[in-house]
């Protein structure tokens, strides 16, 4: 078994040790009615993303999320949340420095001992969701859970229902497939980033991802055989009858997106494997970007 795949496949377990630990962390994590801002950089930015979202639409506070390289700083911000796996990514120590002493800062990493972890007022550490793999799978997921759950919702239907994803069929056939569309609508939409990214990385697979109502305003063009729109979370209206229409396959399901997100990091293996490819050993990626 791949690296990626047992880990794949520990996510149910990790979403449960986070709910606990959840509870635990009310001064680590952004308070009610805190102007916060979520960085990141690739996987960690669509999971900033979709938890701006949720926290915002929950009443808890303005919300906002960059990309690690792109936060800007001329903005005020009650906290800025750094999610970094590693803890090693250059953007994120870079704007963990210019923010230090002016704007209180919380670290959401996998290793304990990284220079995020040192760098941040407050560190939220999750070794046991931490990765081998080059591809990022349970720690993202594993730190949506946490901070959903610090957000008041239940996970548990989540969790239940990635057990499930763990060993239902793929919706779409490796060996067939010739294009991906991930769509996603409000706090999905970073995760159809993120199920697109983990294709492109894990296979080197065409993937694009778009907020679901505004897939109509071109993006349906490359829409046709072969090629499927995944979506994740709520559907608009008469969205299905469209890509019907294009004789491209239409997924979606009843599931939480984040078990949803499951299913799509299978394919992601699904494709490296059919591709003759090394889902452990991605090309031209490497697991933390530290740059000269």
């Amino acid at each position: 078994m791949k690296h990626v795949e047992a880990e794949i496949a520990s996510q149910p377990e990790c979403w449960q040790r986070a709910v606990a630990l959840a509870g635990s962390l009310a001064e680590q994590l952004p308070r009610h009615g805190e102007r916060v801002a979520v960085v990141g950089c690739g996987t960690s930015w669509f999971i900033a993303m979709a938890y701006a979202s949720l926290r915002e639409r929950a009443g808890h506070g303005e919300t906002d999320a960059f990309a690690a390289s792109e936060f800007p700083g001329q903005r005020r911000y009650d906290r800025v949340v750094a999610i970094s796996r590693s803890g090693t990514t250059t953007e994120v120590l870079d704007l963990l420095r210019a923010v230090a002493g002016g704007t209180r800062t919380t670290g959401i990493v996998g290793d304990p001992d990284s220079p995020v972890a040192a760098l941040v007022d407050d560190a939220v550490c999750l070794p046991f969701a931490d990765e081998q793999s080059v591809v990022q799978t349970r720690f993202a997921t594993t730190t949506l859970a946490l901070l959903r759950a610090h957000l008041g919702q239940d996970v548990n239907r989540a969790i239940r229902d990635a057990t499930e994803a763990l060993v239902a069929p793929l919706p779409l056939d490796p060996a067939t497939l010739e294009q991906v569309t991930f769509l996603g609508r409000e706090w999905t939409i970073g995760l159809a980033h993120e199920a697109a990214l983990k294709c492109r990385e894990a296979a080197g697979f065409w993937t694009e991802a778009y907020p679901a109502m505004d897939y109509r305003h071109g993006p349906i063009a490359i829409t046709g055989p072969d090629r499927a729109v995944w979506a994740l979370g709520a559907v608009p209206a008469g969205l299905a009858d469209d890509v019907a229409r294009t004789h491209a396959t239409f997924v979606h399901s009843v599931r939480d997106p984040m078990a949803d997100l499951i299913l799509a990091q299978r394919l992601a293996v699904a494709l490296a494997l059919h591709r003759g490819l090394d889902p452990d050993a991605p090309r031209n990626l490497t697991r933390s970007v530290v740059l000269p």
